[in-house]
């Protein structure tokens, strides 16, 4: 599924055609992470390769960094960053690359009406990950259950995707804030979901 609402489209689409969660998968943040890496790897003069950050939750306004998991060669970003960078402030500096690329789909929205090449490589490297069968990680929105607490919603999360779909997904050690923050972004979708009686028939 990539059409936006993605997770909500991800919920429809499991709950409408009755496949099993692992082989109904939405993009998710797949976009929005690659789309972090870079503007770390521009930032820190680092090749992406090397730079390992995940941006999980909605695909929207309530998703979030992992900056307690982002590393670049086994050290936390930001402290990465601040010797390696000759950047003073780069916690600072780092939540406001995150704003960026979270407003990024409105610019260039804006700019030329809509984001399809992005997304299209997105895509290829969702379907590689399944018909190549390379257990890639990936964040995208799939069926959680008790991540959390939260269950019962389609959200982004890392997961292995393989020739099975979502083999399974990874649950993060985050820190508190950031629990607080994925289960904010979590029931902003149940909210959501919960508006629609269509669901509730199912």
């Amino acid at each position: 599924m990539v059409t936006n609402p993605v997770d909500i489209l991800t919920y429809a689409t499991l709950k409408l055609s009755g496949l099993p969660p692992h082989r109904v998968i939405g993009s998710g943040t797949v976009l929005d992470t690659a789309r972090l890496k870079y503007m770390i790897s521009e930032y820190s003069k680092v090749d992406p390769g090397n730079i390992h950050a995940y941006i999980i939750g909605e695909h929207g306004d309530t998703e979030l960094p992992v900056w307690s998991n982002a590393t670049i060669a086994g050290m936390p970003v930001d402290i990465y960053c601040s010797i390696y960078s000759e950047r003073r402030n780069a916690k600072f500096e780092l939540d406001e690359i995150f704003e960026k690329v979270k407003n990024s789909a409105y610019q260039i929205i804006q700019a030329k009406g809509a984001t399809n090449y992005s997304i299209a490589l997105t895509l290829v490297k969702i379907t590689r990950s399944i018909v190549r069968n390379e257990n890639s990680i990936l964040p995208v929105s799939t069926l959680i259950s008790d991540y959390y607490g939260i269950s019962d919603v389609c959200i982004s999360i890392p997961s292995l995707v393989n020739l099975k779909g979502v083999e399974q997904y990874i649950k993060l050690e985050l820190s508190q804030h950031e629990q607080e923050l994925f289960i904010h972004s979590a029931n902003t979708l149940k909210k959501f979901i919960s508006t629609f009686d269509l669901f509730n028939d199912i």
